[in-house]
């Protein structure tokens, strides 16, 4: 489409003599890499992908100062969410042929100073990529949206009365017939009216060109003390809220905790001298901070025996995904206990290098066999292909972040047949977590997909002796 618009139109003139893609800034030169994959060197580009400010404001007014008489000499420029927003005021000198948007999803706050900065860019044409339109809620679908055509949905609060309320309602296990009616109503209005502007293609149309996936929710039980722990900082936070006057750690504080706790106690462990925390000390009695031990957490000695087990019996390679980059430590203790070669991609990482690491780990002479992965900094986009076998060691609220993460291997070049394998702590705070997973992309799959969607999920208890 890029290539179309800026090349032909009317009267012999490009349709859009200049385009912009704005991407996470993990993807920026995938982006033009792909650009040469496909063109060559048919079409110029250039990728804002680092530099100081001056160095940025320098190519930005080039790129916005060329002349359009025919034909313009690098008509696409390639640049991250961040980097717009920060030099948003040099793009804004001058009207914008095309916007694309990848992982488009990012604007689903309608109030972000990135969503008000690209929406102030003078830019007829705009387009949105995104895997998952609805990842939490309804206002983020009709934020998409207006984005891209204005006033299509109304305003917001026009939206939430004609749509958001009456379609919620309507999944209410109490409902009426009457109300559950008047709901598929208004989902069928809004289809017909969003369709206008949307193509939807799912990846079931990779099923056909891919191999087979097989997808695992494993839920493991927590052992020993790690049990024990959990059980008791549950009770003493329950303690804490039914007595008046006595503080304790809030309830953010405390649920990322137990979610920690979940991963394994070492990762808890150096809150214990914390005064709200000290009722864990006698948990910790016989912990040693210095040597890592995975039998001390069932998620561990299920990945440790995972590792071994494949290692042992198959060429294969692994992805492993956290929310946490003290998990990832965690689990870099694990290779190096046991001899894996590994590589890490965290936010700490420059962008200029993840993709060279990305190639190596991808290249069939690379010796690493576990690729650690924090999914808030390469979650999005990334292609490791290299790898057959995704490992998601904790789940996320959104399921869209888990969703986008367990993408990584599955993906254009992959000739493995893979496996992904989600970890969740038995009887735990992530019990629930999946639940409003469950809950969240069935409402994507109503409103989105116009179909109701049923997880099969395979639970697979691990009695561990």
């Amino acid at each position: 489409m890029i290539w179309t618009l800026v090349r032909q139109g009317p009267d012999c003139k490009p349709i859009a003599p200049l385009t912009i893609v704005i991407s996470p800034s993990s993807l920026v030169k995938n982006w033009q890499n792909e650009f040469k994959k496909w063109l060559g060197d048919e079409v110029s580009t250039v990728a804002i992908d680092g530099g100081g400010k001056k160095d940025i404001d320098k190519k930005l007014e080039a790129f916005c100062s060329q002349q359009i008489l025919g034909r313009v000499h690098t008509p696409v420029l390639f640049i991250s969410y961040e980097t717009f927003r920060l030099h948003a005021k040099v793009l804004n000198k001058r009207p914008i042929g095309l916007m694309i948007c990848d992982e488009g999803h990012r604007l689903k706050n309608p109030d972000s100073q990135t969503y008000l900065a690209l929406d102030k860019l003078e830019c007829p044409r705009r387009v949105l990529l995104s895997g998952t339109p609805i990842q939490n809620d309804l206002l983020e679908y009709y934020s998409l949206v207006h984005f891209v055509n204005r006033n299509l949905l109304g305003t917001s609060a026009d939206f939430r009365k004609e749509y958001e309320n009456p379609i919620l309602k309507s999944r209410d296990a109490d409902c009426t017939d009457k109300e559950k009616q008047k709901g598929q109503d208004k989902i069928k209005k809004l289809l017909e009216v969003v369709n206008r502007c949307m193509i939807r293609r799912t990846n079931d149309i990779l099923s056909k060109y891919l191999p087979p996936k097989v997808e695992m929710v494993i839920t493991i039980p927590l052992i020993g003390n790690q049990k024990a722990s959990y059980i008791k900082f549950v009770k003493e936070k329950k303690r804490l809220l039914d007595t008046e006057g006595i503080q304790g750690p809030s309830s953010l504080q405390a649920i990322t905790a137990l979610k920690k706790l979940c991963n394994h106690p070492a990762l808890v462990y150096p809150l214990i001298n914390n005064p709200e925390y000290k009722f864990l000390q006698p948990y910790y009695k016989d912990f040693k901070p210095d040597k890592f031990d995975p039998t001390l957490s069932g998620k561990f000695l299920l990945l440790d025996l995972i590792l071994a087990i494949t290692k042992m019996h198959t060429d294969d390679k692994f992805v492993l995904v956290s929310n946490y980059t003290q998990t990832l430590d965690t689990c870099q203790e694990l290779c190096k206990l046991r001899g894996y070669g590994y590589v890490r991609l965290d936010g700490t990482m420059a962008i200029k290098k993840r993709s060279k690491l990305v190639a190596e780990f991808n290249s069939p002479e690379s010796s690493d066999y576990v690729f650690m992965l924090s999914s808030k900094a390469g979650g999005c986009g990334l292609n490791l292909i290299g790898a057959n076998r995704l490992i998601m060691f904790d789940p996320d609220w959104n399921p869209a972040n888990d969703d986008q993460a367990m993408a990584r291997v599955w993906r254009d070049g992959q000739k493995k047949r893979c496996f992904i394998y989600r970890l969740v702590a038995a009887g735990t705070i992530e019990e629930k977590m999946l639940q409003r997973q469950l809950h969240k992309k069935a409402l994507s799959g109503v409103v989105v997909d116009a179909q109701v969607k049923y997880l099969l999920v395979v639970s697979l208890s691990i009695l561990i002796n």
